[in-house]
């Protein structure tokens, strides 16, 4: 289970993503219909999804938090990567609603009312979102929480959106030409596609399990470090990202003259050092082996097995 003082700011932090979401959707919905602006329309659609992504990353977290059973023994840590996809998914669909409402509205021509009144809700909301999105991307980093850090994402790709909407708005505002009003909001939509493949680009390499070449790096100058501090020779990695810790297995090599006693004394040693290194409540799995013979044991690792 993770530390109390995790967990309680993992919820924290969830509940007041949620509940902000709520009102910025109330407040850009009523600058929408305060000016006809399609571009605000845009931004409150992406905050309608939005809320509906924190429901479900809300239910995910909860459920990721569960401990592990006999029905579910690795536990349930990997909703983390089916809610950063579905989170990435709804933020493509409001983007491209975004783009084919705002052509649709161009089309049949604009009309645009109270847009200074209008450009000051959504300039407090895009404010407002900044700070909570940098909030909610700093605890789940500092939790470990995949969940948080892709809630975190989608909250900054709305303060983005906004801050696109206030600039269409005020140009405007300056030249009093309203096509520039649904020509950002397009410009905006594209630009949180690209947000949202990232983050379903993250679940597939989850549940594909492909982890981040930059974690595996990280891990092997850990486990090389224990390795030489030990004197332990090892081979076999298998490196599993849950979204909240890691789960490795590797084989470790010992001469034929050490007992296995000792061998198994070393690899406990080996297996809690390196835990420390990682993330909290990673597991670190070893299996013992000779030295002498294993390349007669595992030939297949002369076809490139690591």
């Amino acid at each position: 289970m993770p530390a109390p003082q995790q967990f309680d700011d993992r919820y924290q932090a969830m509940s007041w993503s949620l509940g902000v979401g709520v009102l910025m959707l109330i407040g850009k919905f009523g600058a929408y219909w305060l000016t006809g602006s399609v571009a605000i329309l845009s931004d409150a659609a992406e905050s309608l999804i939005h809320v509906v992504a924190v429901a479900f990353a809300a239910f995910s977290l909860w459920l990721s938090l569960q401990p592990a059973s006999a029905k579910s023994p690795f536990g349930y840590e990997r909703i983390a990567f089916f809610s950063a996809g579905f989170e990435g998914g709804m933020i493509i669909v409001a983007a491209l609603w975004i783009i084919a409402a705002s052509i649709q509205k161009w089309l049949a021509g604009l009309v645009i009312e109270r847009l200074g009144l209008g450009t000051l809700l959504v300039l407090a909301a895009s404010l407002i979102n900044l700070a909570l999105g940098y909030h909610l991307l700093r605890t789940g980093r500092r939790t470990g929480s995949l969940i948080l850090e892709a809630n975190g994402k989608h909250v900054l790709t709305d303060s983005w959106t906004s801050f696109g909407v206030v600039a269409g708005l005020v140009l405007v505002l300056l030249t009093n030409w309203k096509p520039f009003d649904p020509i950002l909001a397009i410009a905006v939509a594209t630009n949180i596609l690209w947000s949202g493949g990232q983050l379903v680009r993250t679940s597939i390499r989850g549940l594909m399990d492909l982890p981040d070449p930059a974690r595996i790096s990280e891990f092997e100058a850990k486990a090389k470090a224990v390795a030489t501090e030990l004197g332990i020779e090892y081979h076999r990695v298998r490196f599993r990202d849950t979204g909240q810790r890691w789960i490795v297995s590797l084989h470790l090599l010992f001469p034929d003259n050490v007992t296995l006693r000792d061998a198994h004394h070393l690899a406990t040693e080996f297996e809690l050092r390196l835990a420390k290194e990682l993330p909290p409540k990673s597991e670190v799995m070893t299996h013992l082996e000779p030295a002498e013979d294993h390349g007669r044991l595992h030939p297949d690792e002369l076809d490139g097995w690591p």
